[in-house]
């Protein structure tokens, strides 16, 4: 029951992360195809481009435009509000896109003669790791981070930690997965809720 006391210890957010997730009373379920996921193939969807979703907060800089410009926050249903513009769909999208589409909506609008956008992450959203390591729940997130990283952060494994696999939940999945871990550093993504199991021997 080390996942139950391991909850006890979270603060609010991190708990309804685990419950949301449904990974404290449960096993992980296994990759759709029955078989383990690797580091080397999760590091590639990493390295094809980071894509934002609710929780980063965001630098949009319109030149010229001081009123317009300023730090702003992807809601939960994934789209970010500004003035003047409808609410731009910013999940899944990486940076160079939506700032296109705010200056798309910009002119469309004619707000804007000739809009010129920049969007830069400033903040992504955080990671949680759970299960067997000392201190459980919600950690913010620098790039490139790795799990070994977000372990240390966690204060280590505890000795009943598995080192040989753990359940990863990516908030665009829709359910946990196993990874093995016998290759490269595995990368951690923002919003990645991370399962360290306990070892079975």
């Amino acid at each position: 029951m080390a996942g139950y006391s391991n909850v006890r210890r979270l603060g609010g957010s991190a708990v309804a992360a685990v419950l949301a997730f449904g990974l404290v009373c449960s096993p992980a379920p296994a990759a759709s195809n029955g078989t383990l996921l690797t580091a080397s193939g999760l590091n590639a969807e990493i390295a094809s481009g980071y894509r934002m979703a609710a929780g980063d907060k965001l630098r949009v800089t319109v030149f010229d435009e001081p009123s317009l410009t300023g730090n702003y926050q992807i809601g939960v249903d994934g789209e970010l509000a500004m003035p003047l513009i409808e609410p731009v769909k910013a999940q899944g999208a990486i940076p160079g896109d939506l700032a296109t589409a705010i200056g798309d909506r910009l002119k469309a609008g004619g707000y804007v003669l000739s809009p010129r956008v920049t969007v830069e992450i400033v903040e992504h959203r955080p990671f949680y790791i759970l299960g067997e390591v000392k201190t459980p729940g919600e950690y913010p997130y620098t790039g490139d981070l790795t799990f070994e990283q977000a372990v240390a952060r966690a204060g280590g494994f505890t000795p009943r930690a598995s080192h040989r696999q753990i359940a990863l939940k990516r908030q665009d999945w829709t359910e946990a997965r196993r990874v093995k871990l016998d290759g490269p550093a595995l990368k951690i993504a923002p919003g990645d809720t991370i399962v360290v199991r306990e070892s079975l021997f």
